[in-house]
């Protein structure tokens, strides 16, 4: 192994987390669907009115009249699930204060802020490609290289250079090995960076020039204003149509980190069909 790989690591893994740091809980969060029994109504008189059993439509408002304010929004249905086995917000998952814009368009978006210098991110990858090839149509995933500074930039200009020079399909798992396994990297350079990816084929010359490019400088810049406004900490992070963040922890590993993105894409798939009307 080269000497100074090992300062290399140190400064990737700072990024690189089972969980994100943990915030004090003011109490045991229940399971997601479960909701407190109802208190039993007093008993209604026997000649008393049914009670309607939906809300009456709004009416359309009046033309030259201002509309009525939108009722605030009122989270999405949770998908039916086996309670024992939901995923539990505070644990397995949690909710953004404030939804972000999503990282790309379209569809149910599933976004993973990897690094190539984190373990936790190359054990996932395996069980990810497997998941992606199996994903329904109206779900889009991308990666997310985490531009946290110094070498994890690096990395991630290299993921962006590989991907605009057709190479990241090529690349991507390989580059966990690389890094992880066969310790290829002594400093995690730029110029360490493209060598490496010369080796799979790249232009070396013309790939670093990608990777100082302006356009691969937008892209980092956007990346790292993604984790930023998400509030990732920790990679692998995964965040659900810019509302939800989800980690791997001890007790469901990373499989159960898929399970639980899963429950939430239908959840928000749930939340987006057309409602009955109001009879």
């Amino acid at each position: 192994m080269k000497r100074l790989f090992p300062l290399m690591l140190v400064l990737g893994l700072a990024a690189c987390g089972d969980k994100p740091a943990e915030t004090p809980a003011a109490a045991e969060p229940a399971p997601v669907a479960a909701e407190p029994a109802a208190t039993p109504a007093p008993e209604a008189p026997a000649d008393a009115a049914p009670a309607a059993e939906a809300p009456v439509e709004a009416a359309a408002p009046v033309e030259g009249e201002p509309a009525a304010p939108a009722a605030p929004e009122t989270p999405a249905p949770a998908p039916a699930v086996d309670m024992a086995n939901a995923p539990r917000e505070g644990i397995d998952y949690t909710v953004l204060a404030t939804p972000q814009p999503t990282y790309g368009q379209g569809g149910i978006e599933v976004a993973e802020v990897f690094a190539y210098t984190c373990i936790h991110c190359a054990n996932l990858q395996p069980l990810i490609n497997t998941w992606k090839a199996q994903l329904p149509a109206d779900v889009r995933f991308t990666y997310v290289p985490g531009a946290f500074g110094g070498v994890a930039d690096n990395f991630a200009r290299g993921y962006f250079a590989a991907e605009a020079t057709g190479l990241l399909d090529k690349t991507h798992d390989a580059l966990f090995k690389a890094v992880l396994v066969e310790r290829k990297f002594e400093t995690g350079s730029v110029d360490e960076i493209a060598d490496w990816y010369a080796t799979q084929g790249a232009n070396r010359e013309s790939f670093l020039s990608t990777m100082n490019s302006f356009a691969v400088n937008a892209k980092l810049n956007r990346a790292r204003q993604f984790s930023m406004r998400t509030g990732v900490n920790s990679t692998p992070t995964m965040i659900i149509a810019g509302k939800y963040s989800a980690v791997a922890n001890g007790e469901r590993g990373a499989e159960g980190l898929l399970q639980t993105v899963d429950w939430l894409v239908a959840r928000e798939r749930a939340a987006a069909a057309p409602q009955p009307a109001a009879q």
